[in-house]
């Protein structure tokens, strides 16, 4: 089950994005791209049926208002609907140039709003980044870490007794990273039978707040290190990270956006990459196997740890966000946390920076097997500029669509990615 807490899965984000609650409707909009796949040639027209239900029944002589257009931009078709029969159909029109076309209903009933989507697909495999890879994008980022490296790792482990099972230990770790004093946090599970396994390092989607030890990989046979990225202890009390969500953390993802050495994702990604230092320290790792994983904030983090630490030797990477971000600047949706959306005041300096940070330049340097997934009806990493970054990567990939899933993984995902996971480390033959 996954449930929105202060520990913040990044499917909470979906929950906050969307205006939907957890627990279950009775009432449901449902809309339906024409083809099954969702998927369309350019110039090719694309029918949306939309049925409204209440316990699973299809309401009559409802009307809902509908609009069509590009993820994140203004509509460009809207209008509204009498249901007959429980259901009807729109013409949602076509694209004619590869990326995404959107189309949102809602509906009032009793007084209260409901909202569905569904979103087609055209020619996804031939969408290209709109950004550029500055030619001193990798002297940038050697610096950053030659810098980063000379730091003191102070490296510190507390045995957590009460997280432990019987056959995995459960640590809260805490690492020196960028500068003398600031500190990464993670909870790492280990199993307790000598001897030398392989290590995933799991990065966060966006938030404040702890993580819990992932206990079911590690009875695999498997380390895994989950971090935070902003240094905060792992043992707070839950209204200390609503305090600082709240205030001095407020927005941290535009924190310093125009400023390349400033940018607060200069030292998370230096963070990541001294948690594998940390993992490659430790003696029971088997020390060449690893893997780094996340969503969201947390794919975004996956990608830059890939590209820049070549110690990591596989990926699993879903709807990474800092993908595309000046596509606001071409016409179409960019990507999270959707700094260049204003595009008619977007500074020189912003653009500047975000070259630096944006995973269609990271994607550019991977170089290992990856395992990617994401939906179609994603509203905050928008698949336009997910594929953006997908198409760039030029090594092995696997991408598992979920076309219906918005900024959530289901079940099956979780099951697709652990699985693929587990069958590259188990087999992964040292060189």
């Amino acid at each position: 089950m996954i449930r929105c807490s202060i520990q913040f899965m990044t499917v909470c984000l979906f929950w906050a994005v969307t205006g939907i609650t957890a627990s279950a409707q009775s009432v449901a909009v449902k809309v339906v791209a024409d083809h099954a796949d969702w998927v369309y040639k350019t110039g090719e027209k694309v029918r949306f049926s939309i049925m409204v239900t209440k316990d699973n029944k299809p309401l009559e002589d409802v009307t809902v208002v509908y609009e069509t257009g590009l993820e994140r931009m203004p509509p460009t078709v809207t209008g509204d609907l009498v249901l007959k029969k429980g259901g009807g159909m729109i013409d949602g029109g076509t694209l004619n140039v590869p990326g995404f076309l959107r189309c949102v209903v809602t509906v009032s009933i009793d007084g209260k709003p409901y909202r569905g989507l569904a979103t087609a697909a055209f020619e996804p495999e031939q969408i290209r980044p709109t950004t550029t890879m500055p030619a001193d994008f990798m002297a940038f980022w050697d610096k950053a870490k030659a810098d980063a490296g000379r730091v003191p790792a102070d490296a510190k482990m507390t045995l957590l007794s009460g997280q432990c099972t019987e056959t995995v230990n459960v640590y809260e770790v805490s690492v020196q990273h960028y500068q003398r004093g600031a500190r990464i946090y993670g909870v790492l599970s280990m199993p307790k039978k000598t001897g030398r396994y392989p290590a995933v390092l799991k990065v966060p989607g966006a938030g404040v707040g702890r993580y819990s030890p992932d206990i079911s990989l590690s009875e695999k046979g498997v380390i895994v290190l989950r971090i935070g990225i902003h240094g905060l202890p792992f043992t707070l009390p839950d209204s200390a990270y609503k305090a600082i969500a709240n205030g001095r953390l407020k927005g941290y993802p535009l924190f310093d956006h125009d400023n390349r050495d400033r940018y607060y994702f200069k030292r998370v990604f230096m963070g990541c990459i001294r948690a594998v230092d940390f993992l490659y320290s430790l003696p029971q790792f088997d020390g060449t196997n690893l893997a780094v994983a996340g969503g969201s904030q947390g794919g975004a983090l996956t990608i830059a740890t890939a590209a820049l630490d070549s110690r990591v030797r596989y990926m699993v990477a879903y709807f990474p966000g800092l993908a595309d971000l000046t596509g606001y600047l071409h016409g179409r949706t960019g990507g999270w946390p959707h700094m260049l959306k204003d595009a008619a005041n977007v500074t020189k300096e912003e653009v500047e920076t975000s070259a630096y940070y944006d995973m269609a330049n990271f994607a550019r340097l991977i170089n290992i097997p990856g395992f990617y997934s994401w939906g179609f009806n994603d509203e905050t990493c928008p698949p336009t500029t997910t594929y953006a970054v997908y198409n760039t990567i030029r090594a092995p990939k696997e991408l598992l669509i979920v076309k219906e899933s918005g900024h959530q993984y289901t079940p099956e995902q979780r099951v697709r990615m652990d699985g693929w996971l587990l069958e590259k480390l188990k087999n992964h033959k040292p060189e």
